[in-house]
């Protein structure tokens, strides 16, 4: 009973992604989320599932981890961080660094820095040269005062990427802004 009811409240926490149009500017590095498609919408207590192209009763284990990224990424892009986070908890590996990346990101954006540091520190454990992490986990340190780690992300995207990326320009104009103020 008590897991039914706990898969009833994932569900509906992941139902608004669903019922309501949604948009993303996705990301760089060719990991992007929906690529600005909307989602189908469907009428109340239903979602659109991809496979069957239509609306259904959403059911536990219905979305494959690519889907649930998909959503998570664009409910965390929506501000709405806690549904991204119920929805990200549903993946079945629970090691990917995108899916790690956004618990990071929505866990730091509702004011739980500490635990968006670790879920971040996870995500380089497993994939380092992934610069969109190195990007938002500079961006945690300038949250908590820490220039010097920011600085030292930084430095690590230019390793990676040079000083042309996007993550490598959007972390130092944030360095360049923490220093400002």
């Amino acid at each position: 009973m008590r897991r039914r009811l706990l898969v009833q409240v994932l569900a509906i926490a992941a139902l608004p992604l669903f019922v309501a149009p949604a948009f993303t500017a996705g990301e760089s590095g060719g990991s992007g989320g929906s690529g600005g498609q909307t989602t189908t919408t469907c009428k109340k207590g239903e979602v659109w599932d991809k496979k069957k192209n239509k609306c259904v009763k959403p059911q536990y284990g219905m979305l494959d981890d690519d889907s649930i990224y998909e959503a998570g990424h664009d409910l965390a892009m929506a501000g709405r961080y806690d549904e991204a986070i119920s929805v990200l908890t549903l993946a079945a590996n629970k090691q990917d660094p995108r899916i790690l990346n956004y618990l990071g990101y929505s866990h730091r954006h509702s004011g739980r820095v500490t635990v968006g540091l670790g879920y971040y520190e996870e995500a380089l454990r497993i994939d380092p040269n992934y610069t969109l992490v190195r990007e938002y986990l500079g961006e945690a340190h300038l949250q908590i005062g820490d220039l010097a780690g920011a600085q030292e992300q930084l430095k690590e995207i230019e390793k990676r990427t040079g000083t042309g990326s996007r993550e490598y320009g959007m972390l130092s104009e944030q360095i360049d802004h923490f220093l400002r103020s």
